[in-house]
């Protein structure tokens, strides 16, 4: 008998799952533009976000079009929307929000992210879609699938006793395996798969910040962002960590000005994801340094020309298909 019992139902069921779509007893529905999904086999933390945002980034580089389509977790709206950047999280989610002001791309939020994409469609036209935290999403079929893993992944459990979603062997699905964090190819089942890596950190180069700080956010490894800001000369004053997603409210902005005065810190520092949470009680925490994340590909144009080949040559096997 199993040691983690309830993993292994959980994973018994994820496998079920997967072997009806592997042998399309669940249809998968297709959108008419290619879909380009970013994911990973863990609950959070892995930088899809960021990812998604780099993507967009080369993407328009090459001035090719794309919308990104996303479920919207955490938003109290229900069906599709698309997302005005001017908006709030609680109506669209905070990462989708985040990738609006970021790319100035449409982005699309939907339970279902075949909806989501047919009004991106209707919209703006057949396009190249992102589809964000997708890789467990198989009712909306896709031409390349990234998946992004961890140091940790290699060594961790399904849920709910860790916090894997998904097996290293559904990794078989994957087109090009993305190593984030130190991530070793040797860890991970990556025969005959792009490998590409992934180097992320912080960017505060041009960034102003408070002298002994109050570090604080709401993002699924915090104590990795006090790492960065600590390698990269940040000694904080003090720190508070909420949960993944968390909505800041009033209360919690009294807490955090009154951790300001006990710790004798001059201002307080966190991340892109938490300024959007924040919303409208942000300026009463000035000064406040927004620390963005920065991600870089390695050989990115040659990733990107494999990944756009790949699609490329997916498009023309299915006009060649008899209908």
């Amino acid at each position: 008998m199993s040691v983690y019992p309830l993993s292994a139902t959980y994973g018994a069921v994820v496998g079920v799952r997967n072997i009806l779509y592997d042998r399309r007893l669940l249809p998968a529905r297709r959108l008419q533009g290619p879909v380009i999904s970013v994911g990973n086999l863990s609950t959070g933390g892995s930088g899809k976000t960021p990812f998604v945002i780099l993507l967009g980034e080369l993407l328009k580089s090459r001035e090719i079009g794309f919308d990104v389509l996303s479920r919207g977790y955490g938003r109290k709206s229900q069906g599709v929307m698309l997302v005005d950047p001017g908006g709030l999280p609680h109506d669209f989610g905070d990462e989708p929000l985040l990738i609006a002001r970021r790319l100035q791309v449409p982005v699309v939020v939907g339970e279902e992210r075949y909806d989501a994409g047919r009004l991106a469609e209707a919209r703006f036209g057949p396009r190249i879609h992102l589809l964000d935290d997708g890789f467990q999403h198989r009712g909306l079929a896709r031409h390349f699938d990234i998946v992004l893993v961890t140091p940790d992944d290699a060594r961790d459990r399904l849920l709910p006793s860790g916090r894997l979603r998904e097996g290293l062997t559904a990794l078989r699905r994957a087109d090009a395996v993305m190593l984030t964090n130190g991530a070793a190819a040797g860890d991970f089942p990556v025969m005959g798969k792009m490998v590409w890596k992934l180097r992320r950190g912080i960017a505060i180069d041009t960034v102003s910040i408070p002298a002994r700080p109050v570090v604080f956010c709401g993002i699924a490894r915090p104590k990795n962002f006090v790492l960065q800001l600590r390698t990269a000369g940040i000694e904080p004053a003090a720190e508070a960590f909420f949960r993944d997603h968390h909505a800041y409210t009033e209360k919690d902005v009294r807490d955090l000005l009154q951790l300001r005065e006990r710790s004798e810190a001059t201002g307080f520092v966190t991340t892109e994801k938490d300024a959007v949470n924040l919303g409208g009680y942000f300026d009463a925490l000035a000064p406040l340094a927004v620390i963005p994340v920065k991600m870089e590909l390695a050989d990115a144009d040659n990733a990107l020309d494999a990944m756009l080949r790949t699609i490329e040559e997916r498009l023309q096997r299915c006009e060649r298909m008899p209908s």
